[in-house]
């Protein structure tokens, strides 16, 4: 790790920065459904949605979203382990909040946009980020983000969370 950007302790305060925003935004949280994108969106989401049911006394749904499937580069990367999605509630006419850890091309979101249409039509969609590092390839923004960090190209960005790897961080290397 060439430069720790972000402890425990900040990665907490910027998630509780941005489920104060996707409440203020969405004025009602009764109609979210937070899914996370596999592999730590999903648990970025769950922490989310904590913070909301303690700030509005109602917990969101969760819900985690494998979009292996879904990808643009399948058959030019190396093929990657296919997980299960559990996206149990019905998302009709309800506002996702899509959370994923890193945004760059934005061809994951892509992906996943792709992948929570086959579960059903959303009212809206709705894009949070733990880090929006630059280099976009599609117009996809998103709107929550916990920080921005410009990067070169060769300089890639490290999530760690306590759930996966037993300790937390964002880091830079």
């Amino acid at each position: 790790m060439r430069k720790v950007l972000m402890d425990k302790d900040d990665i907490k305060r910027t998630l509780q920065r941005m489920a104060t925003e996707i409440i203020e935004r969405n004025k009602s949280v009764e109609n979210l459904i937070m899914i996370g994108i596999i592999r730590r969106g999903d648990i970025l989401a769950k922490r989310i949605a904590k913070i909301i049911e303690e700030l509005t006394l109602f917990h969101p749904p969760t819900g985690s979203l494998d979009i292996s499937l879904y990808r643009d580069d399948i058959g030019i990367k190396k093929v990657i382990e296919v997980r299960k999605s559990e996206i149990k509630e019905d998302i009709t006419e309800k506002i996702i909040v899509l959370v994923d850890d890193v945004i760059q091309s934005g061809r994951t979101v892509r992906a996943a946009i792709d992948a929570i249409m086959d579960y059903g039509r959303p009212k809206a969609i709705q894009l949070a980020v733990l880090v929006d590092r630059g280099h976009r390839e599609l117009p996809i923004q998103p709107d929550f983000v916990g920080k921005r960090i410009p990067t070169s190209k060769d300089e890639k960005i490290i999530v760690l969370l306590e759930e996966i790897d037993g300790k937390e961080m964002v880091g830079i290397e």
